[in-house]
């Protein structure tokens, strides 16, 4: 069972509870269902899925805006000459990650696409780094499809622990199960059956198991490619607009190998995470800087900054030179020297993150021999943090009034009726806990509450609290230590 500690609580109540009643709350499911949580992917070295969520855009969407031929590729020729240096570049230069290893050696197309699938999952928002021991334990445990769609969620919260964005693993099972219950155990086979079959995958999730399970010559853009197309296309405008957006699936699509799609599509990403990289990217090593735009206009600029030249060097430009070309860098943000080709593409302006307050209870049933039990309680199958289990918990209300009845209420809808008397304000968050561990004094001046530390003995909720995040430590353990000191 695992607490929550990822919402911002505002508010810590305590409540004593005669043994009989607690025990029913247990085995309720929350009746309060939250919408589906959407989620985003972004890192050098992880598969964003900001792009499976911009692909739900309708696809025959008419671009009204005219593009530049500067931001296209020219011919055949060109194209040709990109998959050729890219595919050589990959072959010499690739990472040896476990989940390649087995879509180049799994026979079976079923297993291959299946371990295909887990890999992108896990690799969303997660670096490559971290993701490996985690797919390795996963691919371990459950090997198939019908491994996977027999395990319980606790089970798969369980490995999942430490990937965040819990609601991957849990579609990432639900998908499984659906393959094993409604299609026979057989994957779809294209990156439109995927999308609309499978839940949890978006666009890029199915054009990547598509191509390199099935050998789909279907493109595909995750936020590697999409800086890498930025670049060797000079597009500065933002890549998460929808009109941006669809022109590199246009550009991915047009791109693609069809004799090897698999191997194009991990190349493109793999070169956007270790060489056309967000800072400081190493454009002397990448296979394709001779048809990089964003490589030619920093030349552009060098020889106008030394004045060897006169008029303008023969560099091709766009030719929409009046600030309205929607693929360029924007007039506000015009070119930085200092930046070179990380001009392309600029950040994207990020709303900030939601804070969403809730008040939480923690309930304390007393035990025989001075133990005691701790309610908790599972939250729903959607929203955040979905299947997970946490202290009673309630959105924040403006008056402690309010809040004390909604909290009530929650209260007795899992644990029969309760006292009301005995339900008080405690402080703000972990910091009452926490504020009486050691060296944990100083700093806390943002809390809430008096200063633990000044208490001469803690008081009921603080003894709760201390009681719960204190680390088990077995009798033989305290005796061993004891020994050895």
């Amino acid at each position: 069972m695992t607490p929550l500690v990822s919402r911002l609580s505002r508010l810590w109540a305590i409540m004593r509870k005669p043994r009989a009643a607690v025990g029913r709350g247990h085995r309720r499911q929350a009746a309060s269902q939250e919408g589906r949580q959407k989620h985003a992917k972004s890192n050098s070295q992880a598969k964003p899925s900001a792009c499976d969520g911009l692909a739900r855009q309708p696809e025959e969407v008419v671009l009204q805006a005219s593009v530049s031929p500067y931001h296209l590729f020219r011919d055949v020729a060109e194209v040709t000459a990109f998959r050729r240096s890219l595919l050589s570049w990959y072959d010499q230069e690739k990472r040896d990650l476990p989940w390649r290893r087995r879509a180049e050696d799994e026979v079976d197309p079923d297993r291959r696409a299946y371990a295909v699938w887990v890999s992108e999952v896990m690799l969303q928002q997660t670096q490559v780094a971290t993701v490996i021991s985690y797919y390795t334990g996963w691919m371990q445990k459950w090997p198939t499809l019908q491994d996977l769609a027999s395990a319980s969620l606790e089970e798969v919260n369980q490995l999942w622990a430490g990937l965040g964005y819990y609601s991957r693993g849990r579609r990432l099972q639900e998908g499984a199960r659906k393959v094993v219950e409604e299609l026979g155990g057989h994957m779809p086979r294209t990156a439109e059956t995927l999308q609309q079959l499978l839940p949890g995958v978006g666009r890029y999730t199915a054009g990547a198991i598509a191509s390199i399970a099935f050998g789909q010559a279907t493109g595909v853009v995750d936020g590697n490619v999409a800086r890498v197309l930025c670049r060797v296309r000079a597009i500065g405008a933002d890549p998460s607009s929808t009109l941006v957006s669809q022109r590199l699936w246009g550009l991915a699509q047009q791109l693609v190998d069809p004799a090897r799609p698999g191997d194009f599509n991990q190349a493109a990403m793999e070169l956007g995470a270790t060489v056309c990289t967000p800072q400081r990217p190493l454009c002397g090593q990448c296979p394709v800087q001779s048809l990089c735009r964003a490589r030619q206009r920093v030349e552009r600029e060098q020889l106008l900054a030394s004045r060897s030249v006169s008029g303008n060097p023969d560099v091709e430009e766009c030719a929409v030179n009046t600030g309205q070309c929607q693929l360029c860098l924007p007039a506000s943000e015009p070119w930085d020297q200092t930046l070179g080709v990380v001009n392309f593409p600029r950040k994207a302006s990020r709303k900030p993150p939601r804070e969403e307050s809730s008040a939480t209870c923690v309930l304390e049933q007393p035990g025989a021999l001075g133990g005691a039990h701790i309610l908790l309680v599972q939250r729903p199958n959607s929203g955040l943090l979905a299947g997970l289990w946490e202290f009673p918990s309630v959105t924040w209300e403006p008056s402690e009034q309010l809040q004390r009845k909604a909290l009530l209420r929650e209260l007795q809808r899992w644990a029969g009726p309760l006292p009301a008397t005995r339900l008080r304000h405690l402080g703000e968050v972990f910091r009452v806990y926490q504020g009486q561990q050691p060296g944990t004094c100083k700093g806390s001046k943002r809390s809430q509450v008096s200063s633990p530390c000044s208490q001469k003995k803690p008081c009921m909720g603080q003894q709760v609290l201390d009681n719960f995040f204190r680390p088990h430590i077995s009798t033989d353990a305290s005796n061993l230590n004891s020994a050895a000191q």
